[in-house]
């Protein structure tokens, strides 16, 4: 079937896209627009033209499959399509419904009228990929809404309903009912009144303080999008719209769209992008695969993980049922949900209703019995092989048949785990991120038993909760993890050398992380880190570290939770106070340790520690922990904080070039001699070849 359905109905034309699932503006499409409208302007009996897409959709933009490819440039481009429209003898009527977004929506700018039913989604979103609007967009919807609306909805990228144009010249009609009925018989009524070609081109846009405006705009914008170039340039397109011809405003918008295009932000942008929809994806499990029902949801501990966990599952509407050992811990969990909930109502984010219907999903029980109707029981208890042996032995023996078990274990064995029951095949690692209410990560940790069915009805679970879900094979701390011990392992030997905690900390987050690895460990609880290490001296004594952040821990300073860790804290409050007592404990270790601490640049704590990440991720591509390069990327865009505009550690290498950073790793290694900077044979491989991961 052609993707762009020609038909008549008396006098009028209708053109209807059909390119699913949102209509994208392929190649196909782009010519079959084209081709209809010929047919069109070349039939005496048709007086005016509707271009009409589905309920879902009348056009999403680009289409996504076509990126990088020929077919994305070549002729009829979008711009030539709105060209022919534009130019038309006939009228052309846009019939919009569902998403009318990105090059959607400058299409639907191009024809001459535009009716729309109540709900359809109106945005123009290309600043979420680093860009601006190529096709028009900057220059014709302010000449609709006004300079300041539509420069708004350019640098925000926001969806705004369809009604709230009402009275605007964006829409000349909406319709109640049937969409395509109500735009033939306005079709009708604008040829039998002999109504003009309307271009909004031709429109003037008259603003009286528009210099001013865009000059607190650009101060506004500025401060709050400084590492990314987008919106900056949307303001400077918008302000061409104004000030300019038309013609002239399209050249600015061209050329900043070229510029765009190029640059590393928008590259890391697209990236995420992609990345995004490849992490869904799963190489030997076919997107067809049934997935098992999902009706009610078991969770093993009332505590942090336990509670933020359950609540993404109230919040997609799905039943919880939490189970505790004790009646005290028990209540205490439900009160902090509930709390939670309340705050979201204080700050107007949740309705009395929609906390309510929450609330009134939750369940509690002291009773592993009571589990045996969850469809999914996740665990979030104590990070120990023998509590977790205990937990699944007790599953394996309430669940039914057909319940998927989840361990929400951030380093733990997930086969040994697996095999505390009778079935393995229903045993998966679910690992999310702390807060688990509001981080998007979660890692699904496939064990070499987990069902094809069981990966993807927890992908498909990910999805119904919002969460970015990235496929991990077992080994110790799956893809985040086992890459952060190697980050904060060289993050300890910069301070073994000379740096403090605060320069390392000050370098990576100026560099872009959202905190730095000390600042990041008192966090999380260097108690934590501190059983990592006496685990890893038994078993790896080859991995070196530096004994300093042990010292810290023998004082008793786990960070936050007690008050004083790398930093002190007061009562109440999260900001990180420089402690002189741990700059003296610093320089009490270097002496015993007859460490002379050098200068240590800026440049050369950002390069250590990020290529540490970079490292071990090519060491899990090669074992095939990970899938793809970018499924690393996801891991630290949406987990660990890693700067969004540089689109994760191995596109930030790539970007760098393999053969600089491998260069540099064999430079650590000849000065430390630690064996961990031989560059992965990946790595290594990749960059003889001049290639890249992604």
């Amino acid at each position: 079937m052609t993707q762009a359905a020609y038909s008549t109905h008396g006098a009028v034309a209708v053109i209807a896209m059909n390119n699913p699932p949102v209509n994208g503006l392929g190649y196909e499409l782009r010519s079959g627009i084209i081709a209809s409208l010929d047919q069109a302007l070349a039939d005496a009996k048709v007086s005016a033209i509707v271009l009409i897409g589905t309920d879902k959709a009348f056009s999403g933009g680009a289409d996504i499959r076509e990126f990088n490819s020929p077919k994305a440039l070549a002729e009829p481009n979008l711009n030539t399509v709105i060209r022919a429209i534009e130019a038309s003898g006939k009228p052309v009527i846009s019939a919009v419904s569902g998403a009318c977004m990105g090059g959607g929506l400058e299409l639907a700018l191009g024809c001459h009228y535009r009716v729309a039913v109540a709900g359809a989604q109106i945005a123009l979103p290309e600043v979420k990929l680093g860009i601006l609007p190529g096709a028009g967009g900057t220059q014709r919807l302010p000449r609709l809404i006004g300079a300041e609306a539509a420069l708004n909805m350019i640098v925000s990228g926001a969806i705004v309903p369809s009604e709230q144009f009402k009275g605007t010249p964006l829409f000349d009609e909406f319709v109640d009912g049937d969409l395509q009925a109500g735009a033939l018989a306005f079709a009708e009524k604008v040829v039998k009144e002999k109504r003009p070609l309307k271009r909004v081109r031709d429109l003037k846009i008259d603003y009286a303080n528009a210099e001013a405006f865009f000059q607190f705009s650009r101060n506004m914008v500025g401060a709050v999008a400084k590492n990314f170039p987008a919106p900056l340039k949307c303001i400077d397109a918008v302000a061409a719209a104004v000030s300019m011809p038309f013609d002239e405003g399209m050249k600015v918008e061209r050329e900043a769209f070229v510029h765009l295009v190029q640059t590393p932000e928008s590259k890391a942008l697209r990236h995420a992008f992609f990345g995004e929809r490849a992490a869904s994806k799963i190489g030997d499990v076919p997107a067809d695969t049934p997935t098992r029902k999902i009706g009610k949801v078991g969770v093993i501990g009332a505590g942090t993980m336990g509670g933020g966990i359950s609540m993404n599952f109230l919040n997609a509407g799905i039943p919880v049922i939490i189970l505790e050992m004790k009646q005290e811990a028990l209540d205490k969990g439900l009160g902090i949900i509930r709390k939670n909930y309340e705050g979201s109502l204080k700050k107007g984010k949740l309705t009395q209703e929609k906390l309510d219907q929450r609330m009134g999903l939750l369940s509690g029980t002291l009773s592993y019995d009571d589990l045996k109707d969850a469809d999914l029981i996740i665990e979030a208890v104590f990070e120990d092989m023998g509590v977790k042996e205990q937990v699944f032995k007790k599953l394996d023996a309430v669940a039914k048949p057909g319940a998927i078990l989840a361990s929400n274990t951030s380093t733990l064995d997930v086969n040994q785990i697996a095999g505390f029951t009778r079935r393995p095949q229903d045993v998966v690692g679910m690992h999310f991120f702390s807060p688990a209410n509001i981080m998007k990560l979660l890692e699904v940790v496939r064990g070499a038993a987990t069902a094809k069915d069981v990966l993807a009805t927890v992908m498909q679970v990910a999805k119904n909760i919002r969460k970015t879900a990235v496929v991990s094979g077992v080994c110790d701390g799956f893809i985040g993890n086992r890459m952060i011990e190697h980050y904060g392992r060289i993050a300890g030997f910069l301070v073994e050398e000379g740096a403090s905690p605060q320069q390392v900390d000050r370098a990576l987050e100026k560099w872009g992380m959202a905190m730095g690895p000390f600042r990041m460990s008192d966090l999380a609880g260097n108690d934590i880190g501190w059983a990592i290490r006496k685990r890893r001296y038994v078993d790896k004594p080859e991995v070196k570290y530096a004994k300093i952040a042990d010292t810290l821990c023998e004082q008793g300073r786990f960070g936050q939770k007690t008050g004083l860790g790398w930093y002190r804290y007061e009562a109440g409050k999260r900001d990180a106070i420089p402690d002189p007592v741990v700059d003296k404990m610093i320089e009490d270790y270097r002496k015993k340790k007859g460490i002379t601490p050098r200068k240590i640049a800026n440049e050369e704590i950002v390069e250590r520690c990020i290529y540490a990440l970079v490292n071990e991720a090519a060491r899990l591509l090669e074992e095939g922990i990970a899938q793809r390069a970018s499924d690393i990327d996801m891991v630290y865009l949406t987990g660990y904080g890693f700067p969004l505009y540089r689109g994760g550690p191995m596109l930030y290498a790539d970007q760098v070039g393999l053969y600089n950073v491998a260069r540099a790793m064999q430079g650590f290694k000849a000065v430390s001699g630690d064996a961990f900077w031989e560059p992965a044979p990946l790595l290594a491989k990749l960059a003889a070849e001049g290639k890249t991961f992604n």
